[in-house]
């Protein structure tokens, strides 16, 4: 059985042209809507449509509605997208396509043309860019919020996943941290309907943390060892600086020494500690 989750806040005006064009596609499907707190007409226009709605009484964030929709959820395939309008109900069949083939994770992945925004589409390809140095794989679109999903993998992560926008990034990083199959399909997402409720400054700057945190999180090693080689890499400089200025070994050169050791040994228990953590997964 396949299950369909849309997470709403105040997107009544994008549900009345989204709910009849899913129901269209896929008729045998189930159609859940986690109202996060909306102000407008969306538990309204759920009853119209005949969709299930999970309700939020209080706004508590795009993933804290994924979470809620992934355990309302009772399809062995879950296809999470957006209720705005820039995903596309009749790309979800191309999405199931390819997880047919045998992966545990299929990603629309947006086209540079389909960001909202210059801004948006330099960020997203930094993103991109360091989550596939941290996997090792290429990674098309690491925030897309459009994908279909193994539920029960899927659940296995959700305590990991945070309340905010940046359930894709964490979610994506789980699902190649854990060795299962993620597939890429290219989308065109059409510009949404109403206004967004991403800050620029704001969750730009809390997904960068958020990247740091899933560097550390899943990769640890390859965030901690290019800091400890640069570390010891301007202590052997500075030692040789200071041998033939003054022919002696300083205190500052020691420092650093020391400090390059304690942050690979720091990486190296935290690359422990984290495949301690997915013990169960990649069992």
């Amino acid at each position: 059985m396949l299950s369909v989750v849309l997470p709403c806040k105040n997107e009544a005006a994008a549900l009345v042209l989204i709910l009849p064009e899913l129901k269209l596609a896929l008729p045998d499907a189930e159609i859940i809507v986690v109202n996060d707190g909306s102000t407008d007409n969306t538990a309204a226009v759920c009853r119209q449509f005949g969709v299930r709605m999970v309700q939020h009484n209080q706004s508590l964030g795009n993933g804290a509605a994924i979470k809620s929709g992934a355990r309302a959820a009772t399809g062995d395939v879950i296809v999470f997208m957006d209720a705005d309008g820039q995903h596309r109900p009749q790309d979800v069949a191309r999405l199931l396509e390819t997880y047919h083939e045998g992966y545990d994770m299929v990603v629309g992945a947006r086209s540079y043309a389909s960001q909202a925004g210059v801004h948006r589409a330099v960020a997203n390809s930094l993103y991109n860019w360091f989550a596939s140095w941290m996997v090792g794989r290429r990674v098309d679109d690491l925030t897309s919020g459009f994908r279909a999903v193994n539920s029960r993998k899927f659940r296995q992560f959700l305590y990991l996943l945070p309340n905010g926008f940046s359930y894709p990034t964490t979610i994506t990083m789980c699902f190649f941290r854990a060795g299962y199959a993620v597939s890429y399909v290219p989308i065109e997402a059409p510009p949404r309907i109403g206004k967004s409720h991403i800050r620029l400054v704001r969750d730009g700057a809390r997904f960068f943390l958020i990247i740091f945190k899933i560097g550390t999180l899943f990769a640890p090693l390859k965030l901690f060892l290019p800091i400890s080689f640069a570390f010891f890499a301007t202590a052997c400089s500075y030692y040789l600086y200071t041998y033939f200025s003054v022919g002696r070994f300083t205190n500052m050169s020691a420092v650093l020494f020391i400090t390059s050791i304690l942050v690979f040994l720091m990486g190296l228990i935290s690359e422990q500690i984290s495949a301690l953590n997915y013990k169960e997964s990649d069992s």
